[in-house]
């Protein structure tokens, strides 16, 4: 007797590069489904879907290292939600909700933010390191596409939050939009968070802090977003003097290396 083929979907050799790219497809739905929220003033189910789009934006690249699931179809496709998610969305949240009292000086910094998360991402894809500089794969040049969507959110969420008792942000947002768009296209250099070594005698108190962060993003979800807003920013210049520490060790080693090959 014949057997008979097994029906696949997709081979078993290509099946570990279905996950990352589901990841980034929901991504990519939630981004474009807070837009609608916001169109119908839902603000806060806005802020939340793109929130979760950021956080499935940093698990899918670590999702695909794991199971040795990079593609470079995964890749492109990953830039490209991130414009929709990153470079769309939240700019059309925040027209929606206040920029639009401005008229058309309003649109003009929804268009600018967008151009300078494209040019971002353009420029992120064409950056590639030797491997004398590996250590810069720890740091981003400029603010990523998903923080600077996140960030540009900081009035609304603070807007949200307990905190706008005690002071109203709303009158910085077209400010505050326009400085986020210039750190997309900087260089200034930002953590990446890619390589964090975790001690193995430590796991107790990271499972505890993300237990407690859990619980915290549910209980005071507008209040707990703020204060990790505000540290994303509060880490930028520390992010800068981290990376001129680790510019002037590695020059260090290079020039003790050159002065070796010479002798």
């Amino acid at each position: 007797m014949e057997k008979k083929n097994e029906f696949k979907v997709v081979s078993v050799n290509k099946s570990r590069y279905i996950l990352p790219n589901v990841l980034t497809l929901i991504g990519v739905c939630l981004g474009i489904s807070s837009i609608k929220f916001a169109m119908d003033g839902n603000f806060s189910y806005a802020v939340l879907f793109l929130v979760v789009a950021a956080i499935l934006d940093a698990l899918d690249g670590r999702v695909a290292r794991l199971i040795k699931g990079t593609s470079d179809f995964g890749k492109e496709l990953d830039s490209l939600t991130d414009f929709v998610s990153f470079g769309i969305a939240p700019a059309f949240i925040i027209y929606f909700w206040e920029l639009n009292k401005f008229g058309k000086i309003g649109w003009l910094i929804v268009l600018l933010f967008s151009v300078c998360c494209v040019l971002r991402l353009a420029r992120f894809n064409l950056t590639k390191f030797e491997k004398k500089d590996e250590w810069k794969n720890n740091f981003f040049q400029g603010v990523p596409s998903p923080a600077g969507g996140c960030l540009i959110l900081l009035p609304l969420i603070f807007q949200l939050s307990s905190f706008s008792n005690f002071i109203d942000l709303t009158s910085i947002t077209p400010y505050f939009m326009v400085l986020i768009s210039f750190l997309l296209i900087s260089k200034i250099p930002t953590f990446s968070f890619k390589k964090i070594a975790i001690r193995r005698n430590m796991t107790i108190f990271l499972l505890l802090g993300v237990g407690l962060f859990f619980v915290s993003i549910v209980q005071f979800t507008f209040d707990t977003l703020t204060i990790c807003i505000l540290t994303y920013l509060f880490l930028i210049p520390i992010g800068i003097y981290n990376y001129k520490s680790k510019s002037k060790t590695a020059n260090k080693i290079d020039i003790e290396d050159e002065q070796q090959d010479i002798l």
